[in-house]
């Protein structure tokens, strides 16, 4: 957990004088920012909350075929875990879980889209208020966990990008050449 706090606390400077903005100081800033720059902050890579506007339930339902995921797939995957892992952190109960990650992605329908969009992006405010207002215990016990939501929403809107371009409906004007 301290090598992990080190390595970003010491690794920050390296990143920020590419962007020239001030690299977070503490432990709880580098989480806020992953966190943030995975919602809705543009930064080095486009955020969710742009990743996911803009398409209409029959787009998000669109898949490239061969086993791939479609945007709502993908989306429906980000909120059902980022929301269990929040309910974790909070120390609250969640649903059992019988271990199929196919269903993280499979329970999606075209006529959940909109709601879906917005229960997404509410589940990544609701991370960035618990962070912001946890103690620095809970943040250093919690820190591994953080740090995996914010790597697995970073990777799975890197997949919803790519799965947008294929399908022909993302404005490279919004990030992404």
């Amino acid at each position: 957990m301290k090598k992990l706090a080190i390595f970003l606390l010491l690794s920050a400077p390296l990143f920020a004088q590419t962007n020239d903005k001030k690299p977070p100081t503490t432990l709880r800033g580098v989480l806020l920012e992953q966190l943030r720059t995975t919602h809705d902050k543009e930064d080095w890579f486009v955020p969710v909350s742009i990743a996911v506007d803009g398409l209409t339930a029959q787009q998000a339902m669109w898949s490239p075929g061969k086993g791939n995921h479609s945007v709502g797939q993908l989306a429906y995957h980000i909120w059902y875990w980022d929301a269990r892992a929040l309910n974790n952190f909070k120390g609250e109960k969640n649903e059992k879980f019988d271990g199929n990650n196919n269903e993280t992605f499979d329970n999606f329908t075209p006529a959940q889209w909109d709601d879906l969009v917005k229960k997404l992006n509410q589940v990544l405010a609701d991370w960035d208020k618990a962070v912001e207002t946890a103690d620095d215990a809970k943040i250093a016990a919690n820190a591994s966990l953080i740090a995996h939501v914010g790597a697995h929403n970073a990777y799975h809107v890197g997949q919803i990008l790519y799965v947008r371009k294929l399908q022909g409906v993302w404005n490279p004007d919004k990030g992404v050449k």
